[in-house]
C-alpha cells in the first residue's frame, strides 16, 4: 500500500491517484491525508477544523461532500487514465463537529466504457455520518485542457 501524505510524500513510486492528489492543492489545504489509493478504492482522512463549522456549530456539508468527493476521485484515478466526476449524490447522516477527525472510504461498484460508479462512506469512528455515490467519466490519459488551453 502506497501512503501519500498531505505533504506529497509517497513511500514507494505514485500511482496515477497519488500524483492527481498531490497536485491537489484544496484537499491538501484542508488538511486531507490520503491513506491508499488502489484498484478502485481509496482511503481519505481529514479533521474537522473551527474554519469548518457552520453557524450552526456543525461541520458545513460542503467540506464532507468535498472530503467525499476527493476520496471518489483518488478511487476512480486509482487506475488511470484521467477520470472526472460526471455527477454526485450525497446523504448526511448525523452531525460532525469541531475536532472530528473522518474517514471517507471510496470503492468502486461497477465500470462501463468510460463511465463509473462509486461509493463513499464517511465515518467517525464506526459511526457512519456521510454516504455518497459518484458517477465517472474518462477522459483519457491526455487528461483536461488548462483554462489557458481552452479557447
Amino acid at each position: 500500500m502506497t501512503r501519500l501524505t498531505g505533504t506529497g510524500t509517497a513511500a514507494s513510486a505514485p500511482g496515477p491517484a497519488q500524483r492527481m492528489f498531490a497536485a491537489d492543492r484544496a484537499s491538501r489545504d484542508l488538511g486531507m491525508e490520503l491513506l491508499r489509493a488502489d484498484d478502485g478504492a481509496a482511503a481519505v482522512r481529514m479533521t474537522v477544523t473551527a474554519a469548518m463549522v457552520n453557524g450552526h456549530g456543525v461541520a458545513h456539508g460542503g467540506y464532507l461532500f468535498l472530503l467525499a468527493d476527493t476520496a471518489f476521485a483518488c478511487a476512480c484515478n486509482s487506475r488511470g487514465p484521467v477520470t472526472v466526476a460526471a455527477g454526485a449524490d450525497v446523504v448526511f447522516t448525523a452531525p460532525v463537529y469541531e475536532g472530528d477527525v473522518l474517514l471517507a472510504v471510496a470503492e468502486e461498484r461497477t465500470r462501463f466504457g468510460r463511465s463509473g460508479v462509486y461509493d463513499v462512506t464517511v465515518l467517525r469512528d464506526e459511526q457512519v455520518v456521510v454516504e455518497f455515490r459518484g458517477r465517472s467519466r474518462s477522459v483519457g490519459d491526455r487528461g483536461l485542457r488548462s483554462r489557458k488551453e481552452t479557447p
